[in-house]
């Protein structure tokens, strides 16, 4: 099968990751004696200042890891909670029907940096100084501005050089957004990273000391403390087109720290496929391969009709299960056993009808759990027209183009230590940037509803029902893969074409990420203002067209994107001492490194 680049084979080390400077940077940090986990901190740091349109300092963060000296697997949940003012009454108080997308109101506890230097502190081996040199270097130097960076600021442009003037200050230097391939530069953000380090060294010599005290400075010292002057003290506009100011405060800050959760799991054939619990989506990716378990996939064309029908027929009924029942399991009592059970699934095959694609929303029946879902007003708000001041998704284009929203970097290094990890939110237009921080808040409280009874309902304390979803696999036990892509509702869809391929049909890593994908837009989405399409199915333009015919023939409404748009896939492996790694071709950012 052609492939765009070759799958990495190595001994030492890989790294996949959506940009090609943190691969390099997390490849620098193996090189030097770090470990897996060492390698994944630098590439995050790395990536929130080559990708800020797609990430930040003040978003958040799961991640899978795998200690192989400990033979465990846990999720780190860098997932922030709702301010305590986050209140139904405040928002309903407001005229608000709806979080909305952008501003101070939609903004969450920033969880990415907590979860971080948990994973640093208590698996890593190297310094905070060490760490954080290389993106330190390019905040002060520059990094080569990729064209999505420049289309993301001209997207929001008028908006920052009208309301969000400090946003404007940083992304707009000599009053027009950074050209393709010129170097921008964030001095500020440098200078709050080299703080944070001098707050460290301030603790001591110990190592695990000095990353304590930098998290401490960052969750109840300067850094909170210039996150809650900022939300008080402006009147931000957002997506509603109006200005309000933003709830999060130091105490908020001050109360939450990111965790360990064990992964939710499900056995694939001779596949074990770990994803984060229902306050993620993660669970979508495990239901779907339940859906599937007795399909027969082996025997069917990867690029043909009635592979791309079954995978798309049993992804919607388990987002339809996700908009039902997924939620806090702080807050919310979801099922999860029995919506991953054979029993519920075989009966939830059974709706699939492999000659017609459904249009409607199914959510299954469980007595005692779930909640409403009004299928036609997302229908209704897919005809809804935000541009002006952006809207819930980070990355805004033309169907058919490369979408992404959020990062993602897997790393496995020579010890069999495992990482997959989901940096996401601050991208730069959810929020006006914060002078002193050098970047903004995260929007991810969108996810919530200010309708009671849901179990995505918002309430103070609770974490939103994120569409970050990274990935671990093993199989036959042992620790084999890790492997995610950014996109939103479409990271689940993405992941599980490239899961079944590689798993299924025999495709290395390489081959699986390249070959042509989809995604359905059939769901309520997850990003203001919550759209849904009945039946549409955007795939790429390289599918043959006797599939496109054929599954416009079942009843799919079939948009044909660009040839290379669906997904940015990374994936990393290892098994009887070779480590693999593969990288998204589309967007021509993406790169898997490794020896």
């Amino acid at each position: 099968m052609f492939t765009t680049r070759p799958e990495i084979l190595g001994t030492y080390g890989v790294v996949s990751s959506t940009h090609w400077l943190a691969s390099s940077v997390a490849m620098k940090m193996l090189e030097a004696g770090g470990n897996a986990f060492d390698a994944a901190v630098a590439a995050g740091m790395t990536l929130q200042v080559c990708e800020p349109h797609l990430n930040g300092p003040g978003g958040d963060m799961p991640g899978l890891i795998y200690r192989a000296d400990q033979r465990k697997s846990q999720v780190i949940c860098g997932q922030g909670v709702a301010p305590a003012g986050a209140t139904i009454d405040h928002y309903k108080g407001l005229g608000l029907d709806m979080v909305p997308g952008s501003g101070l109101l939609a903004t969450v506890v920033p969880g990415a940096f907590d979860a971080w230097m948990l994973m640093l502190r208590d698996h890593g081996t190297m310094t905070l100084e060490e760490i954080f040199e290389p993106a330190i270097g390019y905040a002060i130097n520059g990094v080569p501005v990729v064209p999505r960076i420049t289309g993301t600021i001209n997207t929001v442009r008028e908006l920052f050089e009208t309301e969000w003037t400090t946003s404007a200050a940083l992304f707009l230097p000599n009053g027009r957004p950074p050209v393709p391939g010129s170097l921008f530069c964030n001095p500020k953000m440098a200078e709050t990273w080299q703080r944070l380090i001098a707050e460290g060294k301030a603790a001591g010599g110990d190592r695990v000391a000095q990353i304590d005290a930098a998290r401490n400075a960052w969750y109840e010292g300067f850094v909170a403390e210039a996150m809650d002057k900022f939300c008080r003290e402006n009147e931000v506009m957002d997506v509603s087109g109006r200005r309000h100011s933003g709830v999060l405060t130091g105490d908020d800050m001050a109360k939450w720290r990111a965790s360990y959760d064990e992964p939710q799991t499900y056995d694939f054939h001779d596949y074990t496929v770990m994803k984060t619990g229902p306050w993620g989506q993660g669970p979508v990716l495990l239901q779907t391969l339940a859906l599937l378990k007795e399909y027969g996939l082996k025997a069917m064309d990867p690029a043909g009709p009635d592979f791309v029908h079954a995978v798309v027929e049993a992804t919607k009924l388990a987002f339809a299960d996700r908009e039902a029942f997924y939620g806090d399991p702080n807050f919310v009592d979801t099922p999860i056993e029995t919506l991953l059970s054979d029993t519920y699934n075989n009966a939830r095959r059974g709706l699939i009808d492999m000659d017609k694609a459904s249009l409607d929303l199914r959510p299954g029946t469980i007595e005692g759990y779930g909640g409403k879902i009004d299928y036609a007003a997302h229908v209704a708000a897919g005809s809804q027209d935000f541009a002006k001041f952006g809207i819930g998704e980070p990355t805004v284009g033309k169907q058919g183009q490369v979408q992404g929203d959020t990062c993602h970097v897997d790393v496995i290094d020579r010890h069999g230590n495992m990482v997959a990890c989901m940096p996401s939110g601050g991208w730069l237009q959810s929020s006006p940037t914060i002078p002193e921080l050098g970047f903004c808040l995260n929007s991810r409280a969108q996810m919530f509803w200010l309708e009671e009874d849901r179990p995505a309902t918002l309430a103070p304390g609770k974490r939103p029902r994120t569409t970050l979803s990274p990935s671990m696999a093993l199989k036959d036990g042992e620790p084999y893969m890790v492997f995610g892509t950014p996109g939103g509702d479409q990271q689940d869809q993405w992941q599980t074409s490239f899961f079944l391929r590689h798993t299924q049909f025999g495709m290395n890593l390489q081959e699986a990420i390249d070959a042509p994908s989809w995604h359905s837009d059939h769901h309520p989405n997850s990003f203001f203002p919550r759209p849904a399409h009945p039946g549409k199915l955007v795939l790429e333009g390289r599918f043959p067209q006797e599939t496109v015919n054929e599954l416009r023939r079942r009843g799919h409404n079939v948009e044909v994107g660009e040839d290379w748009s669906e997904g940015r896939l990374c994936a990393a492996a290892q098994e009887d001492g070779m480590l693999k790694a593969g990288s998204n071709p589309r967007g021509m950012q993406g790169y898997a490194v490794g020896r």
